[in-house]
């Protein structure tokens, strides 16, 4: 079914076209990631076709029936409602019953007595059977529970922006839309949380309009790829990775393009310096070619940012972390932790928001401190402290000024010394956009400029606090880059999973309750073996569960005559006598492991032996709870048998 329709829209600000005659239609089904580099007008082109903005010249559409919901960067929230409430705010049908239904239930218990609020009651409960609406506030607390909102009956006024943000995106995947707009949706949010939301979206029937740094997120959702370049609108039917295939396509079919262009170039050129007059018609006609040819010059590539800043030498000791406890009032965030950072450490942080991963960093960098424990440095270390937020940078600064308040002259990583102003242009600010104010810029832009001002000092310790928030996936790549050939230590709290397995070798895991776990290797290495913990811990729990569904599988067989009688091999009793005590060993020794690797923290090659060692009690522990599995299913359908007779 066609949804939306774009003509020809085309929209720019001052003397800077972001996108010309972009024309496209949505169907549903369609699952559009747009892309392309920060300050190209991404979150414009959403705007416009929201309605929110207008455009210079086009139209946008959208059918008559058809819903569209945005969510948007920075959403907005009536005065004193709750995150439930937000939630459960829509205009549906099946919303506004279950409103209903709260606000009589809410007015009967301060008066049960009042027949007419029973009458009331009765109806609210007719119409909530009618539009099958009673399960809306289960699937709100549970969207809110997922995106990280446990209190959801307070009131949105008091949640932070970032928690404001989920809230509304909750609200977003809830009411119903036909066409639903996502600007950054995994922001602010953890990893468990974007796992999520890239299932719920994966199985949404309606069309979805997106812009996303997450390139597992937009591989795994998108089906139809956008790409802003230079005001121009590339269109792909692809997912994030086909993409990538068929862009290096198009440049190599216009590098082709370039190089015809060029030679006729040559040979015009040539032609022309023989000394040919422009007496002849078929001679003018060769000079206007040439001038034809000269103004077909290839559009401007797009910029790419160029990270060649030096860094500064660093001792053996870098940081080292003993014991280290955390407390905010009655609730512990660190509890007992220790690590001891060697030479090019790419460590990564996950866990759940809220759970101490920036506490840890704002404790290295000395900006909190410890209530047990100590966090030392070494004398050589240099921090470039890469936060979150914006509050540290003056937004009514110009883009010059906040960065000549770093270094006036920057030193590069090939030695040589340019000024403050090449370096902007290297990180794709122009001559015009350098003496722009900071509020001025894009979200993107002004995190690139933040991360300029952190480089500009030569740090070789870097705590990057979700370094990929904003940035363009261009930026990204280059910044991963640069982050291969660093000579020093990094710590990253991240939630994009692909950023953490192109970057870190190492995972802290914060885990809840104060816990934090060593793991050897990237993001997914570290998800892999909490899976198989889970089903480790699923198993454990399975055995009343599945025998009160074996039971009832069997008791529901009709009767026979004659029943084929079930026993143990010789090798089956064997090992079910022994099964058990198989496992505990295999966990025992898993435990060991992980003590082992916690305290050979700074000893990379035993670190590998012990990964290697780890994996295989894994895969060993994973085999023995499905023969646990089969030989207790075993059993119990012996005994049922036997009961049966």
């Amino acid at each position: 079914m066609h949804l939306l329709s774009v003509e020809n829209i085309s929209k720019s600000y001052s003397d800077k076209m972001l996108f010309e005659d972009v024309t496209f239609g949505i169907e549903t089904g369609d699952k559009v990631g747009i892309i392309g580099v920060n300050g190209t007008g991404k979150s414009t082109l959403l705007k416009v076709i929201a309605g929110l903005e207008p455009a210079d010249s086009g139209k946008v559409s959208i059918g008559r029936s058809v819903v569209l919901r945005m969510l948007a960067q920075d959403p907005a929230f009536a005065p004193d409602e709750t995150a439930l409430e937000h939630v459960l705010g829509g205009e549906s049908p099946q919303l506004k019953a279950v409103r209903d239904y709260a606000e009589i239930l809410e007015a009967l218990a301060r008066s049960p007595e009042d027949a007419r609020l029973q009458a009331r009651m009765v109806a609210a409960n007719q119409r909530m059977d009618e539009l099958e609406a009673w399960q809306l506030e289960s699937e709100a607390k549970t969207a809110l529970t997922k995106l990280g909102i446990l209190n959801y009956d307070d009131k949105v006024s008091t949640f932070s922006g970032g928690q404001r943000k989920r809230v509304a995106m909750a609200a977003a995947l809830l009411q119903p839309s036909d066409v639903l707009i996502l600007d950054e949706p995994t922001n602010h949010i953890d990893n468990d949380s974007v796992a999520w939301l890239e299932s719920m979206l994966q199985k949404r029937k309606g069309a979805l309009l997106m812009i996303t740094h997450d390139r597992y997120f937009l591989d795994r959702v998108s089906n139809r790829v956008i790409e802003l370049d230079q005001g121009r609108a590339y269109f792909y039917e692809a997912n994030y990775s086909r993409f990538l295939e068929l862009k290096l396509e198009r440049d190599e079919r216009e590098a082709a393009s370039e190089a015809k262009r060029q030679n006729l170039l040559r040979n015009e050129l040539a032609w022309i310096r023989r000394g040919a007059q422009a007496r002849s018609t078929k001679q003018k006609a060769r000079i206007d070619r040439f001038e034809a040819l000269k103004e077909q010059g290839p559009k401007a590539a797009a910029g790419k940012m160029d990270v060649s800043i030096a860094s500064s030498r660093l001792g053996k000791k870098i940081i080292e972390i003993e014991h280290l406890v955390k407390r905010f009032g009655d609730r512990t965030l660190i509890k007992d932790l220790s690590y001891i950072a060697v030479p090019e450490d790419r460590v990564g942080i996950v866990g759940r928001n809220g759970s101490g991963k920036s506490t840890l960093l704002k404790l290295i960098a000395g900006q909190l401190v410890p209530d047990g424990g100590t966090v030392e440095l070494g004398t050589t270390v240099r921090l470039g402290w890469f936060s979150q937020e914006h509050e540290e940078m003056d937004e009514s600064l110009r883009v010059m000024e906040y960065i000549r308040e770093g270094a006036d002259q920057v030193k590069t990583s090939d030695g040589s010394t340019i000024s403050a102003g090449q370096m902007l242009e290297r990180f794709l600010f122009s001559p015009s956009m350098q003496w722009s104010v900071i509020s001025k810029l894009s979200g993107g832009e002004k995190r690139r400029l933040q991360l300029l001002r952190v480089l500009l000092n030569a740090p070789n310790v870097l705590l990057l606090d979700e370094p990929t928030n904003d940035l363009d996936i261009a930026t990204l790549t280059v910044l991963e880059d640069y982050l291969d050939d660093f000579p020093g230590v990094v710590v990253t709290v991240s939630h994009d999973r692909y950023f953490l397995d192109r970057t870190v070798d190492r995972i802290l895991a914060f885990e809840g309750d104060g816990i934090v776990s060593h793991h050897v290797g990237n993001y997914s290495d570290y998800q892999a073996f909490a899976e198989r913990q889970e089903a480790a811990k699923a198993a454990a729990a399975a055995p009343a569960k599945g025998n009160a569904s074996v039971s009832a599988a069997v008791s529901a067989k009709p009767e026979s005559k004659e029943r084929p009688v079930l026993k143990m091999s010789y090798k089956d009793q064997k090992d079910f006598e022994q099964i058990d005590d198989w496992i505990a060993e295999t966990e025992e020794a898993i435990s060991s492991v992980a003590a082992q690797m916690e305290a050979s923290s700074s000893d990379s090659v035993r670190l590998q032996e012990l990964a290697e060692e780890q994996q295989r009690l894994g895969t060993k522990l994973d085999g023995l709870l499905e023969r646990w599995t089969e030989l207790n299913e075993l059993a119990e359908q012996i005994a049922a048998n036997k009961n049966a007779k």
